[in-house]
């Protein structure tokens, strides 16, 4: 039996927040799941990709492993029950389904904010981690490789990466509009990751009242503050700074609600306080809304704001997938041919044994001259021979039948058992 290329996925379409935030991994706990995988499961090609709005493992087997990896991840995570979890995973046990899921995520297809250029670099981070953890393979490898070239051309040659449709984008435009009615509105960014200080720029470039930053190392704070016209503030001034912002930015993941009701009911506020949430796990307890005058969003709430951006990205979509049809496609054909490549190297030794064989018992008495002339006739014998059958093997893949003839050639010209090979 080949090995198959499967998937599941736990993402902000097939669960709610409380559910995602329960699984969200950080670099060192994704790093200890592909390890465990890796340990516990027959599998090889492990990818694990954990975002604020998915939890994602790719993995090549010959059987459907799912199961086993939920409960793994719910051991990791200390969730007794794994069967809570396993309704929320969408399972991909095919090849072709697998794949273009992790294209179309990589892409941003599958983004909240389609197109969101964040999932791009969240995908090679993962691959990194695969690489070094040794968990990625050659079908992995090819695979990344042909998944980025082909993210190079959607920017080249399509529309899809214009614009500013991005979830830091549109966290902009819910502030924009929840302070239409607020002369110079003040914004506090709290944490300077990627998200964070993508904010921080677009706030900036948006010319808002006043931009206040924080970030639990200040040297990055002042680094920000060097580039763009901000505001810093240290990380143990923040109880002091919350009650002066109109809008409160959250985007410190790690930190399970360092922001709680009991940290704000002391303060009375004269004019509507916005926190927006874009943690997984949240770093602002829901709690808060129970206080007069206090509004909160989180990462479920933040929509298409970019309607212009998005629109043409929209639009674009058909270009992105024809791309991402003949990528796969021609992946495809490389993968069907790295699974009969075993068995056309196993049947060329075995002609050339007999080859060598048949010239020990005849060639003893001749001339060096004969000797050559006869090498160079029955190499090209061999290779004539060897002809028909690659190509049936070749033609087989794609028609999908090359494991029956793979093994028929296997018996009849009892070639040795397969190698470990790229499956598909």
């Amino acid at each position: 039996m080949s090995a198959s290329f499967q998937a599941i996925s736990l993402s902000y379409q097939t669960a709610p927040i409380q559910v995602r935030e329960s699984v969200a991994f950080n670099e060192e706990e994704c790093r200890a799941l592909l390890r465990l995988v890796q340990d516990c499961i027959p599998a090889t090609d492990i990818l694990v990709l954990s975002t604020c709005n998915r939890m994602e493992v790719y993995y090549q087997a010959e059987e459907d492993h799912s199961t086993r990896i939920i409960g793994l991840i719910a051991l990791q995570k200390g969730i007794s029950d794994k069967s809570m979890l396993v309704s929320y995973f969408k399972v991909m046990a095919e090849n072709e389904e697998a794949m273009l899921h992790l294209f179309r995520v990589s892409m941003g297809l599958e983004s909240q904010v389609m197109g969101d250029m964040h999932m791009a670099n969240q995908v090679k981070r993962a691959y990194q981690h695969s690489a070094d953890m040794g968990t990625a393979g050659p079908f992995l490898h090819r695979l990344m490789h042909t998944l980025f070239f082909t993210s190079k051309r959607v920017a080249q040659e399509t529309g899809f990466r214009d614009g500013s449709a991005s979830v830091s984008y549109a966290t902009v435009e819910l502030v924009r509009e929840l302070t239409t009615t607020v002369c110079k509105p003040s914004v506090l960014v709290i944490g300077l990751g990627e998200i964070g200080s993508d904010i921080g720029r677009n706030l900036c470039k948006a010319a808002f009242g006043s931009v206040t930053v924080a970030n639990r190392t200040l040297e990055k704070s002042l680094a920000f503050a060097e580039e763009y016209p901000v505001t810093v503030v240290e990380w143990d001034q923040l109880a002091e700074q919350i009650p002066l912002a109109d809008v409160v930015i959250s985007a410190v993941p790690g930190l399970q609600s360092f922001l709680t009701k009991a940290h704000l009911e002391k303060t009375s506020f004269l004019s509507p306080k916005y926190f927006i949430d874009l943690s997984i796990p949240r770093s602002i307890e829901p709690a808060i809304e129970e206080i007069a005058g206090v509004y909160l969003y989180n990462v479920d709430d933040i929509r298409n704001k970019a309607s212009v951006a998005l629109e043409k990205r929209k639009a674009a979509i058909p270009a992105v997938n024809q791309l991402m049809a003949e990528a796969l496609a021609e992946f495809q054909g490389w993968a069907n041919e790295m699974m009969v490549t075993p068995v056309i190297q196993e049947f060329k030794a075995a002609l050339e044994q007999i080859r060598q064989q048949e010239l020990k018992r005849y060639v003893k008495h001749l001339t060096e001259e004969e000797n050559q002339r006869i090498e160079l006739i029955t190499k090209s014998i061999i290779q004539k021979i060897l002809k028909l059958p690659v190509l049936q093997l070749k033609a087989a893949c794609q028609r999908g039948e090359a494991d029956q003839l793979s093994e028929g050639l296997r018996s009849l010209f009892n070639l040795e058992a397969p190698k470990e090979a790229v499956g598909v």
